[in-house]
């Protein structure tokens, strides 16, 4: 008898890209992975082909944007408390609900293959829970799934469910919008991949060269170009002759240099690179002497490979004044909650809470009281995020004008592309990924009198 159920129990067989994705998803969203670090470099030492590499994209970043709503659906059928059950069954059923829910894959096909993870990672006991979930969400359409949020009175909470956002970040867009229509744009554009922009670096390359290798020219930025495919496969980017970067993150430094004057900039917390890369190449072409700095000693190392031989520090911006150096303009590009980014790194808006934006508003007004420490009179402080959040940005500008009257704010208007319509607030630069087609990036600019 135990021979015969032996020969008859078939080891599982998952599909090598769902049981990549189902992989990289679980390290986000139990290890705290970032999906953008982690999938190229998965990608990159996969034998996978072209299609199937796509087939794992889409699952990982799709299921990351689209998991709040498929909680919803799935916390309908457990017999148990969501909250409660097993998180690797939970993200091996969200993987699932987003196959059957916003991909073109059969139900069957979406079921039977995602079981298969499911054996494979969590066992057998636990796969028949995740196929009998599944099969729950097949019994309906997705209209009559969702019908009834058309009845719900509070609009956050049916946007909430609706686009897959945590309530305080749709509490949040209003407070700046002031019209749920807007709110409805800006929560779907978030869902909506972002095509990648490359960046030439002014002495390194331009942006024909760009359009040449098949890059479309960014409407905004005189330096980029969107770039359908692979970044990674062209000459002009492996040579560290250009870059990715986001076009609203290019405006930002662009604006900041048109205001920026004097012979010393600073760049205090150059993270990855991106705006030290543009900004130390525009300064290289005006003889100004360009300096980056970056906590993180493995980010210092990546800043130093795209800033051409500028100085780099490595060390907390809240300590700046220990290298004994003023500067004549400061972009404090300051970390924050990243509301701004939400298509570009999903997990995020999962991973940021109140909590944070409480801790992160404080660090933010630490690093501008360091930076404020080493200007120059005459020079200029651009305070930066990549969040629109009314906390860290108006409220962070108010309080540096409250706090120092020696310093006044500097209106961006007059450096903004003749076309950039409806993209500043109380004179500080204030992008929309909904309006504008960029991240959703702030920039007020700052001057010290005396």
């Amino acid at each position: 008898m135990v021979e015969a159920r032996r020969n008859t129990f078939k080891s599982p067989k998952p599909d090598a890209p769902r049981l990549l994705a189902f992989d990289l998803l679980h390290e986000v969203n139990r290890n705290e992975g970032y999906s953008n670090l982690l999938l190229p470099a998965a990608l990159t030492a996969s034998s996978l082909e072209d299609r199937d590499r796509n087939l794992v994209t889409e699952l990982l970043y799709g299921t990351l944007r689209m998991q709040g709503k498929h909680d919803w659906v799935l916390s309908q059928l457990s017999d148990r408390p969501w909250s409660e059950v097993d998180p690797g069954v939970v993200d091996i059923c969200r993987l699932g609900v987003h196959q059957i829910h916003e991909m073109r894959i059969p139900d069957h096909a979406a079921v039977s293959a995602t079981v298969e993870v499911a054996r494979k990672r969590v066992g057998e006991s636990k796969a028949s829970f995740v196929n009998a979930l599944l099969r729950g969400v097949t019994r309906k359409s997705i209209e009559d799934w969702f019908a009834p949020l058309a009845d719900m009175k509070d609009p956050i909470e049916r946007m909430s469910i609706q686009y897959s956002h945590p309530e305080w970040i749709i509490s949040a867009y209003f407070d700046l919008l002031k019209d749920w229509g807007e709110v409805e744009s800006a929560l779907l554009i978030n869902n909506v991949p972002a095509t990648p922009t490359l960046v030439s670096w002014p002495g390194h390359s331009t942006r024909n060269e760009l359009i040449d290798c098949g890059g479309e020219p960014t409407v905004f930025s005189e330096f980029g170009a969107h770039f359908k495919g692979n970044p990674g496969s062209l000459e002009i980017i492996r040579h560290r002759k250009a870059g990715i970067q986001d076009e609203g993150s290019q405006l930002v430094a662009t604006v900041f240099a048109s205001i920026a004057q004097g012979s010393s900039w600073l760049d205090m917390c150059a993270g990855p690179g991106g705006k030290a890369a543009l900004l130390s190449s525009i300064a290289s072409t005006r003889d100004i002497d360009f300096t980056a700095n970056e906590i993180s000693p493995a980010r210092a190392e990546l800043v130093r490979r795209v800033v051409h031989g500028a100085t780099v520090w490595c060390g907390d911006g809240r300590e700046i004044a220990s290298n004994n150096r003023s500067f004549d303009a400061i972009l404090l590009d300051a970390p924050c909650t990243g509301l701004g980014a939400l298509r570009r790194r999903p997990e995020v808006r999962w991973r940021r809470t109140l909590k944070d934006l409480r801790s992160l508003t404080e660090l933010q007004r630490e690093l501008i009281e360091a930076s404020l420490e080493v200007l120059n009179v005459g020079g200029v402080l651009g305070y930066a995020t990549c969040s629109p959040h009314f906390a860290e940005t108006t409220v962070q500008v108010r309080d540096i004008l409250k706090n120092h009257p020696e310093y006044e704010l500097v209106d961006v208007q007059p450096y903004l592309p003749a076309h950039l319509l409806e993209a500043t607030r109380d004179g500080a630069l204030s992008l929309w990924t909904h309006r504008h087609g960029t991240d959703a990036m702030f920039l007020a600019v700052l001057r010290k009198n005396s």
